[in-house]
């Protein structure tokens, strides 16, 4: 089939960006792509345009990629509208590495905007609320919930402001995690201080301040054990990535030493299990069959980007990559073995707590940072030698779990 390549790669930066909207986000991060690869809208063979929650948020429910991407130009080619939760912009880098290694076509644009941000709170925090079956919702997260008991909730640790129902669920999987494992509250503000300590570098982050480990203990609750510093902030913006197989990269005469090879792209979903049968997460399953795929192990990679949406999903997804063993993550962070400098470094983008979880975007956010590692291009948070990257992205509930996740693994 021949390897395909991220030849480009573009992105906004994360925010609350009122003034932007969705066409002129991808405007912006498709023109930076370009730029970057040295091709023309002419070149784009086929186009893979990730949202998910424009048709809550503005009522545009259909063909929302044909509509932003017409206006620069990119028409008469195919292009297909992905949304697959927060999990979306992965997922349509998975569809259009297929569409090229199927020889459809040579060059690809894979680009997610977003646009969350809203005063009206309460319609801002419901584009969350189909995210898991919407027949049985109650019933849900009833049984989510209740998979925290067992660990005593402190009183005036729940917020009275609203949040999305998604952090109660973040909670229960901590408290899982604390009475399972002997994770610590301290253990998951290691991992928030660690990822904005590494934001700081990252001109395009939403949030750029440093944290202490005591600093994010003390900062206003969420619900037990989270704080606002371990959750990520609700996110406009958005990325894009060229993607050309070996005989478009020669047939443009492209930049071979800045193009980074896609070693492996893999769509899990999620499947019936218990809490406790870790070996059978989803994303688990789905490292397992992109190493294999990749002709790697979690041994040899360099550097990860994985999916924070709180801290306490990094320490549960670092050991579903294999970086330790299960129960491992809370002392594998706070000795600072995940930090830049450090055993595995993870999240030098400062993750979806500080980057910002525009979640149509996410995915792509993640895959333009690891690019740019490879490429030795990260500035102050580059991480040194990183040749093998990989990158975690789930999306929705269903079960116990996230309802489907995507690993990429990226190399030189």
């Amino acid at each position: 089939m021949g390897d395909i390549y991220a030849v480009g790669v573009g992105m906004t930066a994360f925010g609350k960006l009122a003034d932007i909207n969705i066409k002129q986000l991808t405007r912006q991060a498709v023109a930076s792509a370009l730029a970057d690869s040295g091709l023309m809208t002419r070149d784009i063979e086929g186009a893979f345009f990730s949202n998910a929650v424009q048709g809550h948020m503005e009522g545009q429910h259909l063909i929302r990629g044909q509509i932003a991407l017409r206006e620069i130009g990119i028409q008469g080619v195919p292009v297909v509208n992905v949304e697959n939760a927060c999990a979306s912009a992965s997922s349509a880098f998975n569809l259009a590495v297929n569409f090229l290694r199927a020889g459809a076509g040579g060059v690809a644009l894979v680009v997610g905007a977003e646009k969350m941000y809203s005063d009206d709170r309460v319609r801002m925090f419901g584009a969350f609320d189909s995210a898991w079956d919407v027949s049985s919702a109650d019933r849900i997260r009833q049984q989510l919930v209740m998979m925290g008991e067992g660990v005593e909730v402190p009183p005036g640790t729940t917020s009275s402001s609203p949040y999305s129902v998604f952090m109660d669920v973040y909670a229960a999987f901590a408290r899982q995690h604390m009475r399972t494992f002997g994770t610590t509250q301290r253990q998951i503000a290691a991992v928030a201080a660690k990822n904005h300590d590494h934001s700081v570098h990252n001109p395009f982050a939403q949030y750029r301040r440093s944290f202490t480990v005591d600093e994010v203990l003390a900062a206003a609750p969420i619900t037990y054990p989270l704080t606002v510093p371990m959750c990520a902030p609700i996110s406009d913006g958005a990325a894009a990535v060229i993607l050309c197989t070996e005989a478009a990269v020669k047939r443009h005469r492209l930049d071979r030493n800045r193009a980074i090879r896609v070693l492996a792209s893999v769509i899990q979903t999620g499947s019936d299990r218990t809490a406790d049968e870790y070996e059978k997460h989803c994303t688990r399953l789905g490292a397992r069959r992109a190493y294999e795929l990749a002709g790697v192990g979690p041994e040899d990679v360099s550097v990860a980007e994985v999916h924070d949406a709180t801290a306490v999903g990094e320490i549960i997804q670092i050991e579903n990559l294999g970086f330790c063993p299960f129960g491992e993550g809370g002392p594998v962070s706070e000795r600072g073995e995940t930090r830049i400098g450090g055993r595995i470094p993870v999240n030098p983008s400062g993750g979806l707590e500080s980057k910002g979880h525009p979640i149509g975007v996410t995915g792509l956010g993640q895959i333009v940072e690891l690019v740019a590692q490879l490429r030795g291009e990260a500035g102050s948070r580059q991480v040194e030698n990183a040749r093998i990257a990989v990158a975690e992205n789930g999306g929705g509930l269903h079960g116990v779990e996230e309802a489907v996740a995507c690993i990429t693994i990226l190399g030189r």
